[in-house]
């Protein structure tokens, strides 16, 4: 079974997620988003995978969200996606890609749907 994880240290919720794929037994791909941020496409993929949409992915608090008016509904996709880009940070954690699906796991009941 293959899981992976966009994944940030720093975060309760990502540590806390991570610790419960793994007592679950399986052992993830733990990407580190902010070190190495997922391409374009990858971010796309999770956007439409996760049913969220790209401005589903964005996260507001503790980011640069609000500095770079990313609020504006009239922002294309292409714009947040130059957004994420250039401030991995953006990307709301964490994301799990499992057998099941893939879901941005906040709250952790939601882990359940990925595997």
């Amino acid at each position: 079974m293959t899981v992976t994880i966009y994944h940030l240290p720093r975060c309760s919720t990502s540590r806390n997620v991570l610790a419960e794929i793994r007592a679950r037994g399986i052992e993830p791909e733990v990407v580190e988003y902010v070190k190495t941020p997922p391409s374009r496409e990858v971010l796309r993929r999770l956007a439409k995978d996760s049913g969220l949409g790209v401005r589903g992915l964005l996260r507001e608090k503790n980011t640069p969200y609000a500095e770079l008016g990313l609020g504006d509904p009239a922002l294309s996709d292409d714009r947040l996606l130059d957004a994420i880009e250039a401030h991995p940070i953006l990307l709301n954690r964490p994301i799990v890609a499992g057998p099941r699906g893939t879901r941005l796991v906040r709250p952790m009941a939601l882990l359940d749907e990925v595997i």
